[in-house]
């Protein structure tokens, strides 16, 4: 069986964004994960809108969520989600032309307001080129991806270095998959594959989102007492606790502007 491998330059503009997001001087490299978990959520809701006249379309995974998995050892970053994919036609389409992307009005901002102008958080979002702000922190993305429609699955690879290769490839269910390789941590550098970092990102930038965005993380629970050893006296020998890896969801869901002022506090009021 042959498989469909193409490898591809990005259009002028697309390199031109890349090279400011990479060179330029970012202040918050942390919202590339805001970004990230945000077309994430906007794949689900296209999935939940189609869903809506071809309940079909969701078989037997209707529980959405967004998934994080940090990796220390391999110091990479991934957010998975089970949101409606892209094909192949697709993924050429979104990403790597200005088409769907609005780069060649983000650039044109830029140019606007300075020729050294500074990448912000609310320019990122503005024009909707956020996929391309994880490069501030990762020197290789794979983006995996399967569409709800049964297409063969896509393989998306890049260094960012002005091309990209996109091959056919195996994935168990629809959704998409995003694989950030982290650059090296510079000495003031978040983590980014700390369970503390992560969650308080998540809850700065993204605790809104309508679904749960869940990571595992390592807990201590009580070892049952039947399985705890025990002195003659019936006395506990050893550990009453041990590590679990659990799921565990990290934002409210819930919108501030929808909560009662009284739980708003200061800063997320800021």
């Amino acid at each position: 069986m042959t498989v469909k491998t193409e490898t591809h330059e990005f259009k002028t503009e697309i390199k031109q964004l890349l090279n400011l997001i990479i060179n330029s001087l970012y202040s918050n490299k942390e919202i590339f994960l805001r970004e990230l978990i945000s077309n994430a959520s906007d794949a689900i809701d296209r999935l939940r809108f189609k869903a809506q006249t071809d309940e079909s379309i969701l078989g037997d995974d209707g529980e959405f969520k967004i998934k994080l998995t940090r990796d220390p050892v391999k110091n990479t970053l991934t957010v998975e989600d089970n949101g409606i994919g892209m094909t192949y036609d697709e993924v050429l389409e979104n990403i790597g032309t200005i088409a769907k992307s609005g780069t060649n009005d983000f650039l044109e901002a830029m140019k606007l307001l300075n020729k050294e102008a500074t990448l912000t958080p609310e320019l990122i979002g503005q024009f909707g080129v956020g996929f391309y702000s994880s490069f501030i922190v990762a020197e290789k993305i794979t983006l995996l991806t399967k569409s709800a429609n049964g297409d063969p699955a896509v393989r998306w690879e890049s260094h960012g270095d002005g091309e990209f290769t996109i091959t056919e490839a195996e994935k168990s269910g629809r959704g998409t998959v995003v694989t950030l390789a982290l650059k090296k941590k510079e000495e003031d550098d978040p983590d980014f594959t700390d369970e503390w970092t992560i969650r308080n990102i998540v809850k700065q930038h993204s605790d809104f989102v309508a679904y749960p965005i869940i990571m595992d993380v390592e807990k201590d629970e009580p070892i049952p007492e039947a399985e705890q050893l025990k002195d003659k006296d019936g006395k506990p020998i050893g550990e009453t606790t041990r590590k679990v890896i659990k799921e565990e969801t990290l934002n409210s869901m819930k919108a501030i502007w929808s909560k009662n002022i009284k739980e708003v506090t200061d800063q997320e009021y800021e």
